[in-house]
């Protein structure tokens, strides 16, 4: 029995030896295999799942929604473990965090969020300096070397297509403008971003780089045929519809003879457009920035918006989630276009109504690539 036992012994010694060599050898993701093969970590274990987290701002909007959706469905390719949270409502910091330090203990790859403010990038920092790859949606953080790389949409551009469509409609027409802005008492980028595109291509100075309502109130643009114009008011709207209502009727309470509105985004839009409709207004040109599928089937297809930038949320998502798929198993990291600090995910001007000169596509063309319902 004695002989048999050291046999056996023996024979259980040499096998643990050769499964020690092995993982050696095998360097040390197989380390990481011959441990205990029950850990939850869904940063990688023998299952080779990479562990993402997508942190987003609210999921009561639909363009949040759109990036849960076609992050979920890449992560499915991608063999990623994907966990989700979002803020209970825009400007939740507080969630975020808690999501960032939760992304940190499970031991994921990487983190994409949609910032709900600055108070998040001390977390941030934390998960970088653990090791994780950020990556920002949608708008680049301040600063944007609080993240590793940032895929979104290029504002100031969407702002410009807008502004060149109005200015082309308007056909050496005075352009009398409604601006309908986001905030007027805080600062964000994509407020500036898109007003000041507009007037850009509009053929407008916006007077500042840094802050809206900075142009001259009159004078001439030079987009389209060119003509006069007036800045008839700027209002916020929160990017809401009551809220583009309210500035809506303040702005025609300015100055009755509004003839071009720009807004923030849909919703701000549709505020304005029931503010018109109240005041018998018909024949005035809202233009905006989003490309929802809820507006680009609804106000879009029928004429009452005459143009929209389209953006694709779902598109920043779904790369961010191949990035950091690939990452994780070795690939290469990206990196920024000279002189950008984000990757562009493009944008589209949208109308039922094109102009001659300005590329665009129909309302049934960007049904196909749209977002939200």
């Amino acid at each position: 029995m004695d002989t048999a036992g050291g046999t056996v012994r023996r024979s259980r010694a040499t096998r643990r030896w050769i499964v020690a060599a092995v993982c050696l050898a095998a360097g040390s993701l197989a380390l990481a295999a011959c441990g205990s093969s029950s850990s939850g970590s869904s940063g990688g274990s023998t299952s080779g799942k990479v562990g993402v987290s997508l942190i987003l701002k609210t999921l009561s909007n639909p363009y949040f929604v759109s990036m849960e959706k076609d992050a979920k469905t890449e992560a499915a390719k991608d063999n990623v473990n994907l966990t989700v949270a979002a803020g209970k409502e825009d400007g939740d910091t507080q969630t975020q965090i808690s999501a960032i330090d939760n992304a940190i203990s499970r031991g994921d790859k990487g983190i994409l969020i949609t910032e709900n403010g600055n108070a998040v990038n001390t977390e941030l920092a934390k998960a970088r300096q653990a090791g994780l790859y950020v990556i920002a949606l949608d708008t680049v953080p301040t600063p944007p070397s609080t993240v590793d790389i940032t895929y979104g949409t290029d504002n100031e551009a969407a702002g410009k297509l807008i502004g060149q469509y109005a200015a082309a409609k308007l056909n050496g027409g005075k352009a009398v403008i409604a601006m309908l802005d986001l905030f007027n008492n805080q600062v964000v980028s994509v407020d500036i971003q898109r007003d000041h595109g507009f007037l850009e291509g509009m053929g407008i100075d916006p007077g500042s780089t840094s802050l809206n309502g900075k142009e001259a109130k009159t004078g001439k643009y030079t987009g389209g045929k060119g003509g006069d114009y007036v800045i008839a008011c700027h209002q916020p709207t929160t990017g809401a519809i009551p809220g583009g209502k309210t500035a809506m009727e303040n702005c025609l309470s300015a100055n009755p003879n509004i003839n071009v509105v720009y807004t923030i985004n849909e919703p701000a839009a549709d505020g304005a457009h029931q503010a018109l409709q109240a005041a018998g207004k018909n024949k005035v040109m809202i233009v905006t920035i989003d490309g929802s599928c809820n507006y680009v089937n609804g106000l879009l297809k029928d004429g009452t918006i005459a143009a929209d930038s389209a953006q694709y949320p779902g598109k920043m998502a779904s790369i961010g989630v191949k990035t950091l798929a690939s990452i994780a198993r070795g690939g290469a990291k990206p990196t920024l276009p000279a002189g950008k600090d984000f990757i562009n995910t493009g944008t589209a001007l949208i109308t039922a109504n094109p102009v001659p000169g300005i590329d665009s596509q129909t309302p049934e063309k960007a049904a196909s690539a749209c977002w939200g319902s």
